[in-house]
């Protein structure tokens, strides 16, 4: 009896379920290696297969933000759930979101609810989603809850372009500068320092180091200079992974002038944003807390987040164990105690947020037009200093030659 398989123990399984009782099993004389070269085939597929799906581009929030307006209006409209699902995942182009919306779309339809189903795709869908698609769900109101989901994250990936946008100018520039001085260096300078040389000119102090410098920079010690940076960034990176490191460095970032204030104001905002939307969807507070701990960018005020919620365990009205911390603005404590005492936090709260966004936006206007001049101005520096040290050595030529 012939039976294809991988080998001989995948043939014995494959008759043993035929209810086959196995004597003895040959191979025919090639199909051994060919199983062989087609199971080796298959392993690299399946690799190759695993590794793509580790390298699919995430959904960002602006991806997600669409997606819940996308399905708010089609609930809204009437259109049952797995069918929103089904339009939703043929009109993505992102795979991993793709695919994760017809599994979801699968298990909505074999009974499940969409919040539990959301949740087994951590990679595509966070903590906070997931929570207002379920307070939704269980409140009846699933469309309002996502037409504020997506509210929220369109407002939340506001502000991160916001920041991104005050502090990339200035890092795109600071880049461009380093780049243009070490060009400059490296190049243009060893041959204005053989010209001086011929002639030869007597190099002033400022001309001299910057010559010292460039042969620095051309000899085989750069590669050293260059390995010590590197190895200073990556205990870094290291050091700011660990909890301590980043509570650490998040720490002294609340400290620098400017960029501290824009970061508080940040995170105050996105906090007031996310908490309000999440209790007026009906979130427990608890809960709440620990979803905003979760998206907070700076380790510092998640800690705050986190230690106020023991608090409010202990029975700690939330302004009172945010307010012990001196973390958050005391604007943000006073008006979340007005409404904690009103009874309307979530209304509060909304126009805290709405006043610190106003403040974001403000901040980096101003950020922006301080950093433009002083960007141009080093740029300039830079390459002023380069030219002057170039050009001062031609006076004592000119005194050689009268």
């Amino acid at each position: 009896m012939d039976i294809n398989a991988a080998d001989a123990v995948q043939a014995r399984r494959n008759l043993r379920q035929r209810g086959i009782k196995v004597i003895d099993i040959k191979a025919k004389v090639g199909q051994s290696e060919t199983s062989q070269v087609a199971g080796k085939k298959l392993g690299t597929q399946l690799q190759l297969g695993t590794l793509s799906k580790l390298l699919e581009a995430k959904p960002s929030v602006k991806h997600k933000a669409v997606f819940a307006s996308k399905m708010s209006a089609l609930v809204n409209a009437g259109v049952p759930i797995v069918r929103g699902i089904d339009l939703m995942a043929a009109q993505q182009k992102l795979p991993l979101f793709k695919r994760a919306l017809q599994a979801i779309s699968l298990d909505v339809n074999q009974g499940g609810s969409l919040g539990q189903s959301m949740r087994r795709w951590p990679q595509v869908f966070d903590r906070l989603t997931v929570a207002m698609v379920e307070a939704g769900e269980t409140g009846g109101v699933l469309d309002e809850s996502l037409k504020r989901l997506a509210k929220l994250l369109e407002d939340n990936a506001k502000l991160q372009n916001q920041i991104k946008g005050a502090l990339g100018y200035p890092v795109a520039v600071l880049v461009i500068a380093i780049a243009v001085f070490l060009g400059m260096t490296i190049f243009i300078i060893p041959t204005f320092a053989g010209i001086f040389d011929d002639l030869g000119a007597e190099l002033p102090w400022f001309t001299q180091m910057m010559v010292d410098f460039s042969n620095l920079l051309r000899s085989p010690f750069s590669i050293l200079l260059v390995a010590v940076l590197a190895a200073l960034v990556f205990l870094f990176v290291r050091f700011y992974s660990t909890p301590a490191g980043r509570l650490k460095v998040d720490g002294m970032v609340l400290k620098i002038p400017l960029f501290g204030d824009l970061i508080q104001k940040t995170t105050t905002a996105q906090f007031c944003r996310t908490f309000s939307s999440l209790t007026r969807a009906g979130v427990p507070i608890l809960l709440s807390l620990e979803i905003v701990k979760e998206i907070t960018g700076n380790a510092v005020m998640s800690k705050a987040i986190s230690q106020s919620r023991e608090d409010v365990i202990q029975g700690v009205p939330l302004s009172v164990a945010l307010g012990r911390l001196d973390v958050f603005p005391e604007l943000a404590i006073s008006m979340l105690s007005i409404g904690e005492e009103t009874g309307e936090t979530d209304a509060m709260l909304s126009k805290v947020a709405d006043f610190y966004e106003d403040e974001v936006e403000s901040a980096v206007k101003a950020l922006t037009s301080m950093l433009e001049p002083a960007m141009i101005v080093l740029v300039g520096g830079i390459v002023a200093s380069i030219l002057v040290a170039m050009y001062l050595p031609m006076f004592s030529v000119f005194e050689n030659i009268r």
